[in-house]
């Protein structure tokens, strides 16, 4: 059996997933999270085989959960399921160390192909993810925020949907003088002058739903 950790907020679209997964006779949906700091103790504590991780989740987000699931097992085995289509996303995921990407209009069944394909070591992205990956690199192609370190990344993207510093500083478990730190790196790889010129960014690239 393929032991599977579920991470989402919404506990209606976890049934969901559980249902679907475990219509099949090799996967065994063992715990499911709603935040990413419930989905890295959960995951140490029951060592699944494949993370079913989405990106939108409170406080800490997917890409950094995935993140420190990483840094903490390099060999865990973590599959994207997101709203998100954007590049941007799907990037900084991979970059984190998902082994796969796909979205959620993709057809269901594509789920428990990914989950398998995931737990063997096999890549798996979504048609339209593959897609605009291939295509991000054509000359005259860049890909928004490459310049960004993990941590300032995910410092932009607290920023950019309001939080304030001490609020990101509790979150990430960091001081507040090194986010105030962090912020003026973003900035300036950015070149943002203010705070809702990153907020702007943030919103012509579909980093804010």
């Amino acid at each position: 059996m393929l032991r599977v950790l579920l991470v989402d907020d919404h506990a209606v679209v976890r049934e969901g997933y559980r249902r679907l997964l475990e219509r099949t006779s090799d996967i065994e949906v063992v715990a499911e999270a709603a935040s990413g700091d419930a989905a890295y103790r959960l995951f140490a504590e029951t060592a699944p085989d494949v993370v079913v991780m989405d990106l939108t989740l409170p406080g800490v987000s997917g890409v950094e959960t995935t993140r420190r699931i990483v840094s903490r097992e390099p060999a865990a085995r973590v599959l994207v399921f997101s709203v998100h289509e954007d590049i941007v996303f799907a990037s900084r995921a991979l970059q984190a160390g998902a082994r796969g990407y796909i979205t959620k209009s993709s057809a269901p069944e594509l789920m428990v192909d990914a989950v398998r394909a995931v737990a063997a070591g096999r890549p798996y992205l979504s048609h339209d993810i593959a897609q605009k990956l291939a295509t991000q690199r054509l000359p005259g192609q860049s890909l928004p925020f490459e310049e960004l370190s993990p941590r300032e990344f995910e410092v932009f993207r607290l920023l950019a949907e309001g939080k304030s510093i001490a609020d990101i500083a509790r979150i990430l478990s960091l001081s507040q003088k090194t986010i105030a730190n962090y912020q003026s790196l973003v900035k300036q790889k950015l070149e943002a002058d203010t705070s809702a010129q990153m907020v702007w960014i943030a919103l012509q690239h579909g980093l804010l739903e």
